[in-house]
């Protein structure tokens, strides 16, 4: 067991407390990551707003890249000193979903997290939670060796930790979710992190027109760096103006914000038989409220993409040689790097437009 710092949420719209926390020694299947880098995600905003209930107190931070500091003694595949990020969707390999190629959607979840002790606890024994069996806000983690991949020497951490969620969750969603087919035609509403991680996804896919959707005019020169050919401001009727640049609604509709109104709008956008894929996590109350003629008589397809919806330690292995080929940007993505105590600042620039990611530095 070692003491390390951790921002530890306490009660939610408060600043985070950075305390001294205990991190218990691995089990045998883990690994315990010296944390450097953290990508700040809209996910962890949720968590901590109270719009996505979640058991305090708790380590909040998932978008994770470190360096291996010690092994359990069933680790075979990690030593000390490898350069790792997570995959963060743990599998079992065993049930039904897994094995028909779904792991994001395992149904043994609550038993492989399952740990005999906490992973984390305050100095006095009381245990801490860690969002999704990780708590990247901490200079110190425990995770699974089946979580973590690792990448080439000469990739930086700072943009390596982009992968454990951004990158895998928008191209994800793109190949694994979606299918787009070379050539066709797809809109992206929402031009953050995850919107331009889909943004590259598309590109990469050959899509011929990239439409980029947000209400923030600010975004878009950098949607246009990653692959958008064409934009739309939000404020506007999305689908008329896509269907008057395009004639046509779009074969693929992706949202990337995370909520009904935008979901609706990803629906209206897509031509008849198009589909629209909601990738953004919405608050707990969310209800959609959609046509119906646009399924029985447009028979348009409306589905979900959770984390990528395909092989995670694959996919992220992937992606690090396109990112080493120069194919997906990551660097570019990157908009500032922070001190590790400066999280609840970063969460707020995360409004402005001229944001694409933020990313804290642990080692700091």
């Amino acid at each position: 067991m070692i003491t390390t710092e951790a921002a530890v949420l306490t009660a939610v719209n408060e600043p985070l407390e950075y305390t001294d926390i205990l991190v218990d020694d691995p089990e045998p299947d883990e690994v315990r990551l010296a944390v450097t880098n953290v990508g700040l995600c809209h996910s962890d905003l949720h968590y901590m707003t109270g719009t996505v209930s979640a058991e305090l107190p708790v380590v909040v931070g998932h978008e994770v890249a470190g360096i291996v500091e010690s092994v359990g003694s069933a680790v075979t595949s990690l030593q000390p000193g490898d350069r790792v990020v997570g995959a963060l969707t743990p599998s079992c390999g065993l049930c039904r979903n897994c094995q028909v190629g779904h792991p994001t959607q395992c149904g043994r979840i609550p038993e492989i997290r399952r740990r005999p002790r906490p992973a984390f606890a305050f100095p006095g024994g009381r245990a801490v939670e860690r969002l999704g069996a990780i708590g990247a806000f901490s200079r110190h983690t425990l995770m699974r060796e089946n979580s973590l991949v690792k990448v080439p020497d000469d990739m930086g951490l700072h943009v390596g930790c982009l992968l454990s969620c951004c990158m895998i969750t928008g191209v994800g969603a793109v190949f694994r979710g979606a299918r787009v087919r070379p050539g066709s035609t797809v809109a992206v509403i929402g031009c953050g992190g995850i919107g331009s991680a889909i943004i590259q996804g598309a590109r990469l896919a050959g899509a011929s027109a990239i439409v980029a959707v947000d209400l923030d005019d600010a975004r878009f020169p950098a949607a246009r760096a990653f692959g958008a050919t064409h934009v739309v401001n939000g404020t506007s009727d999305v689908a008329a103006e896509i269907r008057e640049l395009l004639g046509d609604g779009v074969d693929y509709a992706f949202e990337a914000v995370g909520s009904a109104r935008t979901a609706a709008t990803a629906l209206a956008a897509v031509r008849a038989t198009g589909t629209a894929c909601l990738v953004g996590i919405a608050p707990d109350n969310a209800e959609l409220v959609l046509p119906a003629s646009d399924f029985f008589f447009g028979e348009k397809r409306l589905i979900g993409s959770y984390m990528g919806s395909g092989q995670a330690r694959e996919d992220i292995a992937q992606l690090a040689r396109l990112y080493m080929q120069g194919r997906l940007l990551l660097d570019e993505m990157v908009s500032d790097v922070i001190p590790f105590r400066d999280v609840d600042k970063g969460f707020a620039a995360m409004s402005s437009g001229e944001v694409t990611r933020i990313v804290a530095d642990l080692t700091v």
